[in-house]
């Protein structure tokens, strides 16, 4: 028997993987602002004075915001803890995600809820009785296995562990996107190479790149050939989703505040719709296929099961950047939207698009609208092709912004190098 509710928690970077997430069906969604969280460096990340939006955004479609506060912490940085924490507190944000007691401290002082990060590398049960005095939610280390996890929230039912709220703790686990080589995402590397931490939200990412080792005695030298030795490949767990959530786990988190707003989309909504099969009794290899092909359509770097299912070696990335079997090409962006007739007229600044082709239309309030091409009209008379230069009028079945950008969606192997 599994929970009636699962919640989806899903990455944001930007309003348009907000709106993304919400389109992907998102039951929560978690963001950064500023300098002090663990993607400051890889995704455009929001200010304070986002704040407001985004909480009205997620109320208005009844998802909870999750504030990321979760790098390690300096004495000079306090008072940003402080007016950060303010700030959530004020708009109304939904919890912060921690793990440096500075900030653990200041948000239970200021009764806002907390999460803990996978920075606390929780791996038993003695740590969860701890972080309890502080948090409702905790996300257990991503080298545990299902059976630890299991074990785990076993454990909190039977010995009735309580979070501030009085609730039993709930068991956050990470379902998809890029692992880190380090522990908990505990690593030093870059900080080493160019005095840019990763614990600082900085890294720079050494472990993706590809490696020669040599041997200094007889200068022999050998080229590490077909795999990237300390670059993972991404989590997937969505075919053995049934075992995650059978694990007592009831927060799937999505790894990717600094993806594009399409992957967001397309990972949501393949988890979301997973979720869904599994609670109506629907989850099936049929299923899982076609999610797995959806899944591979957007950025990856090859995918294997983590560490769940026991195993002590991870699964290493077989190339350098995404494996992704689609790409999307800049073709212009949408001149002009008449609700009225349901067209949008396209700029077409690049490349050309005809009938048939796939596009996503990307702004900060559309979201990611994906579509075919069935008809274009231009000058009145119908065409089948459009080139760069020219203004077509597309249908559209939602609505679109001035100004949102139009790609088409093309085979990798096709996108223009």
């Amino acid at each position: 028997m599994y929970p009636k509710e699962i919640e989806i928690m899903s990455p944001v970077g930007s309003y348009e993987s907000l709106i993304a997430a919400i389109q992907g069906g998102a039951g929560s969604v978690y963001f950064g602002v500023g300098k002090l969280n663990m993607r400051s460096r890889s995704s455009v990340n929001f200010s304070l004075d986002d704040l407001a939006e985004i909480t009205r955004i997620c109320r208005q479609n009844k998802v909870k915001s999750y504030l990321t506060l979760n790098t390690i912490i300096y004495d000079h940085e306090i008072d940003e803890v402080h007016k950060t924490v303010d700030a959530a507190k004020a708009n109304g944000v939904t919890a912060i995600i921690a793990s440096d007691l500075a900030v653990l401290e200041y948000a239970k002082e200021q009764g806002v809820e907390i999460h803990i990060s996978t920075q606390c590398n929780i791996t038993n049960i003695s740590a969860v009785k701890f972080y309890s005095r502080y948090a409702d939610v905790m996300v257990t280390a991503r080298e545990l296995s299902l059976e630890q996890v299991s074990h785990i929230t076993e454990q909190i039912r039977e010995q009735d562990i309580r979070g501030p709220k009085g609730e039993l703790i709930r068991i956050e686990v990470f379902v998809h996107g890029a692992l880190c080589m380090a522990v908990s995402g505990k690593c030093y590397l870059s900080l080493h190479n160019h005095n840019h931490s990763a614990n600082r939200g900085s890294c720079l990412q050494d472990c993706r790149r590809a490696y020669v080792v040599k041997d200094k005695d007889s200068e022999v030298e050998l080229e590490i050939d077909n795999e990237f030795i300390m670059s993972p490949k991404d989590l997937n767990t969505l075919n053995i989703l049934d075992r995650v959530i059978a694990a007592g786990v009831t927060v799937l988190k999505i790894e990717g505040r600094g993806r594009s707003p399409e992957y967001v989309k397309t990972v949501t909504r393949c988890y979301r719709e997973a979720v869904n099969a599994l609670l109506n009794g629907t989850f099936n290899n049929e299923s899982i296929e076609k999610w797995e092909k959806e899944l591979s359509s957007v950025y990856n770097r090859g995918f294997w099961e983590g560490y769940y299912l026991g195993k002590e070696l991870g699964e290493w990335s077989p190339a350098h950047g995404s494996l992704a079997t689609k790409k999307k090409v800049y073709i212009g962006v949408v001149a002009n939207y008449f609700s009225n007739l349901g067209v949008a007229h396209i700029r077409m600044d690049t490349q050309e698009l005809a009938i048939g082709d796939e596009i996503n239309i990307i702004g900060p309030t559309t979201g990611v609208y994906e579509d075919v091409i069935r008809s274009m009209v231009s000058e009145g008379q119908e065409i089948s092709r459009a080139l760069k230069g020219e203004n077509p009028t597309i249908p559209v079945s939602q609505a679109v912004r001035r100004n949102d950008k139009v790609y088409k969606v093309v085979l990798s192997e096709q996108a223009p190098s």
